[in-house]
């Protein structure tokens, strides 16, 4: 039997479909594996959390070179690969290679900061912790937003691996009063009064400040803490209360619609000053 040009099309067509078709039904029944069998995480899978040495984290952090954003999701990372994590292997298959854009607020555009950013990214891909993920990457900005850092007791140097010495290059610690790299280098700068160029110390030690308080969230959330009953958890007073006029669902008259809980007044002066 013959058949004409456009039946012959129409038959190859149909059996390159049934193949593709059987392609993504073979890989699916892999989940997240690629075609030479190795792990690859998938997008909305959750891998599952176990307790770490906050000092050693924060070391971690510390010793790691490539830039905030790196420092913190690799140090951690790293921990959980090495921890009792049902999942250690499959942390150990992460790039956090791919963090490295991450430094001065995104490849030098002083926007969010990379310990931030590293905290959204890790916390993203951790199995719900008792229900408080969304509570502790809140605690984690509120935190970076309202301490004075870098922590700089003698025991935490010390356990970092830093000197006094080192401290003077330093300065100064400051309250950054935003989650954005932009004014928490400024007020650093203002309170120590040294140029951005000079910040390699203390962005350091803030990596590391930040790995330990991440670890030290993580590890109470794990023990069966409910973090969003911190108030550090929680955007201030003040943000509350223009929260309550330009809310996510509804709004005051003609008060526009905003979703944030970073600090407001540090951008805007408010309607009565």
């Amino acid at each position: 039997m013959s058949i004409n040009r456009r039946q012959a099309l129409t038959q190859i067509i149909g059996i390159s479909t049934a193949a593709a078709g059987a392609t993504l039904l073979g890989t699916s029944a892999f989940a997240a594996t690629d075609a030479d069998g190795n792990y690859r995480l998938e997008l909305g899978e959750k891998l599952k959390y176990a307790p770490l040495d906050a000092m050693a984290t924060a070391k971690l952090a510390y010793e790691t070179g490539g830039g905030c954003m790196h420092q913190v999701f690799h140090a951690i990372v790293t921990m959980l690969a090495a921890s009792d994590s049902a999942d250690a292997s499959k942390f150990a298959t992460i790039p956090t290679a791919l963090a490295g854009y991450g430094w001065a607020g995104v490849v030098g555009q002083g926007t969010l900061c990379g310990n931030l950013n590293a905290a959204g990214m890790l916390i993203n891909i951790l199995d719900d912790i008792n229900g408080q993920n969304s509570s502790i990457i809140g605690a984690s900005f509120r935190y970076y937003e309202t301490e004075d850092l870098p922590l700089s007791s003698a025991e935490f140097v010390a356990g970092i691996g830093s000197t006094d010495e080192k401290s003077l290059e330093v300065g100064a610690t400051s309250i950054a009063n935003s989650p954005l790299c932009h004014s928490s280098i400024s007020n650093w700068s203002a309170a120590s009064g040294k140029e951005f160029a000079l910040k390699g110390e203390r962005c350091k030690r803030l990596s590391a400040s930040m790995a330990y308080y991440i670890v030290e969230l993580l590890n109470r959330a794990y023990a069966g803490e409910d973090i969003s009953l911190l108030a550090i958890a929680k955007p201030s007073t003040e943000a509350q209360a223009c929260q309550s006029c330009h809310g996510v669902s509804s709004t005051m008259g003609s008060a526009a619609s905003v979703k944030t809980d970073m600090e407001c007044t540090t951008c805007h002066t408010g309607h009565f000053n």
